[in-house]
Parts: C-alpha cells; structure tokens; sequence
C-alpha cells in the first residue's frame, strides 16, 4: 500500500497476509503509525484520495481490493462492519442514533423505518444501553463517551456481520467501561460467530480477546502467532520490547518501565534492512543491510513466523551470536 505525497510515494504497509476464520479474533499491534489502521482502511475501500493498495483481499469469493463502489457498498456495513477509532467523529452529530441506525437497515435490509426501529432499539439494548426506546431519539452529544463507543458497536453488528473490525475500540475510556467493551464483544462473537480484527495498542485488550496476534512496525510484519505465544515466548525483539513496556501490578513503586529507544521510523526513509534495526539492541551489520524474510520460528514453535535474523533463543536472551 502506498501514498502519493509531495516528497514523493511513500509505501505504508508492505506484504501483510493473514487469514480469519469465523468467530475468530485476531489483533493487530504495533505503535502509532505501524500501519494497523491503514491496512483495514484499505480493505474496507476507505483509503484516502492519494492511497492506493495492491494484492487481493479476499472475502466470499470476493476480491474487495477489485470490486466496483456499488458493489463494496453492498458488503460494506452489511456482511463486512467496522468500528472507528472515534466515535463522536465518526457518528453524525446533525442525525439522532435512531436515524442513523435505521438508515443501515433500511439500506441493506430494506426494512420500513418503524421495522427498522423496533431492531435498532433491541441492538442498542444489547450493547446494555438503558432505556434505549428513549435514548435512541437522542443526539451522539447527548452519550458519554462509552456509551457512544456501545452506539457504534450496536451500529456496527445491526445486520450481524461475518466480519467486524474494531479500530481502538476502548481508545480513551476508563478500564471500567473497557472490561464491558470486551466482555461485550465476547458474547457478540459467541452469539453471531463473528470474526473480528482488533487493531490496538494495548496489549491488556489482546491478552483479553485475541487468538491471534499480528505485530507490525513500519508498515512490516514483525511477528504473527497465536496469543500464548506472543505473551509468553515471543521471538522477536520488537514484540518483546512492547511487553516489557507494559506496566505490571507485580512491579514494585521504585521499578521503571522498560521504553524502547529511539523513536518509529520515517516512512519516507525505510532502512534497507529490518525496519527495526535503528532501535534494536541486537542488531548487527546483517540487519542493518538484509531485510528478513518472515519465516516459521522452528522447533515446537514452527506455527510462529516472524521476520528476525536472530534465532529465537538468541533474542530471549538477549544477546547476538
């Protein structure tokens, strides 16, 4: 995927693959402009006007990356959802919810209004909104922040979705309101069979919902493994970087975090060999000039691919051979 700019193109995700099976999670993790978001973006055809992705999304038969605006459109808030990062940007602040709401099932469903209401109303009591027959007339600034979060939610799974993607779906709400987010999601997974990407930053919500984990950094896959392997035997450098920067209950006051050094990369000036060689305590001359090829872990961890020149044990123990 890459974006036309005045420095000139500027190549944002390279080479990301994964498949999703149904009621499945997979989370998608890595720092701020890692390329999560764009690479869903992408597949939803919601790219911006200088974007442009290559490859195939595959979906049903369907090519995403192919289909005609009227085509995607079909599939777009129907059998293919997302949740955006932010929900008082994202939801209309002119339309009340009600309207909102049953306009997408109106749409795709081709429901009346007052059949598209009674459904709007059981979805937002789903998401455990209260008195929803009366706060669906309401407008998005009328909700607090979680429950514009549940709005979206609700929006989102109206037409139950084979697949949702939740872009920082707990992004700026309390650890309260995010317990319920998640709890939420796990029963919608369990009722619909949903399959769901969990683009995040935070590892607390991958630990709680993921099956798998798809790390990225530079708009490059670092790791991609099943959840228990990321958080208790990771293999590569920057996953382990990111776990030892999360705070523990377990650390005493006088404990630091532990913060990667440096800072992410210019798109713009890749290195020309792993993406995180500048800040990679053991990168070596090899690292710097070879761009790894993201291949199976080996030994009884063969089901983990990951893009290091370090073997597995080399990097847990934090040295170079």
């Amino acid at each position: 995927m890459r974006f036309g700019t005045p420095e000139g193109p500027v190549e944002a995700v390279s080479n990301l693959s994964f498949s999703l099976e149904r009621g499945q999670t997979m989370g998608l993790v890595g720092e701020s402009g890692s390329g999560k978001s764009q690479s869903m973006l992408a597949v939803m055809g919601l790219l911006a006007a200088n974007g442009r992705a290559t490859g195939q999304a595959s979906f049903n038969g369907h090519d995403l990356l192919a289909l005609q605006p009227a085509a995607l459109n079909r599939l777009r808030g129907d059998r293919i959802a997302m949740i955006f990062q932010d929900p008082m940007t994202s939801l209309n602040p002119y339309l009340t919810v009600e309207r909102q709401m049953t306009e997408v099932l109106e749409l795709h469903r081709g429901l009346r209004r007052k059949a598209a209401l009674k459904l709007a109303i059981e979805a937002l009591e789903s998401v455990k909104i209260p008195d929803a027959a009366r706060r669906i007339h309401l407008y998005p600034h009328e909700f607090s922040g979680g429950m514009r979060q549940r709005v979206m939610i609700a929006m989102a799974l109206l037409c139950e979705p084979d697949v949702l993607i939740a872009d920082e779906p707990t992004t700026a709400l309390d650890v309260t309101v995010q317990a319920q987010i998640i709890g939420l999601l796990r029963e919608l997974q369990r009722d619909h069979g949903t399959a769901i990407v969990m683009i995040t930053h935070d590892l607390g919500v991958v630990a709680g919902l993921c099956d798998e984990v798809l790390v990225l950094y530079g708009g490059r896959t670092m790791e991609k493994a099943p959840a228990n392997d990321v958080f208790y035997r990771p293999t590569h450098p920057y996953t382990i970087g990111l776990l030892g920067a999360v705070p523990h209950l377990s650390h005493g006051d006088d404990e630091a975090l532990v913060a990667i050094p440096g800072a992410p990369p210019n798109m713009s000036k890749l290195p020309a060999g792993c993406a995180f060689s500048p800040r990679c305590t053991l990168a070596g001359s090899d690292c710097v000039a070879t761009r790894p090829a993201l291949l199976s872990a080996g030994g009884d961890q063969a089901h983990v691919l990951r893009a290091c020149l370090r073997s597995p044990a080399e990097v847990r123990a934090g040295r170079v051979a």
